[in-house]
This record gives C-alpha cells, sequence and structure tokens, in this order.
C-alpha cells in the first residue's frame, strides 16, 4: 500500500532526515521518501493508518497531511 502526504515546512536536507526516520521508525513501513522540493512524502506500507504517519511526522516537529495522488 502506498500513502501520499505533503508538507509545506521543509526547509533544509535535515528536515527530510527527521521525517524519513520518524516514519521509518514505524512498524510496517516499508519505505519513506521525501521530496524536498515539492513536499510530497510518499509512504509504501502495510496498512498503517493514515493518523499513525501524520502523528509519527508531528512527533518529529512537522505538520503533514494526506493528500491525493
Amino acid at each position: 500500500m502506498k500513502t501520499l502526504l505533503r508538507s509545506r515546512e521543509l526547509t533544509c536536507p535535515s528536515c527530510i532526515a527527521k521525517i524519513e526516520k520518524a516514519l521509518n521508525g514505524i512498524e510496517g513501513v516499508e519505505k519513506a521518501k521525501v521530496h524536498f522540493n515539492t513536499g510530497r512524502i510518499e509512504v509504501e506500507h502495510d496498512g498503517v493508518a493514515d493518523e499513525k504517519l501524520v502523528d509519527a511526522i508531528r512527533n518529529a516537529g512537522y505538520n503533514a497531511q494526506v493528500a491525493a495522488f
């Protein structure tokens, strides 16, 4: 399963690393990829709830919303 999120708060490469680390630390997440220029966050997972993904990003210090493909 793939979920797309967006964040408008990405200002530096460390933002990417923090978000990817937070998402990849969730059980069931196979891969998280953050695209700095667009704010697009792609998460491949095995059915993790959208709220859990958003909460992990929030706990890393950023806001994000689920977006449509």
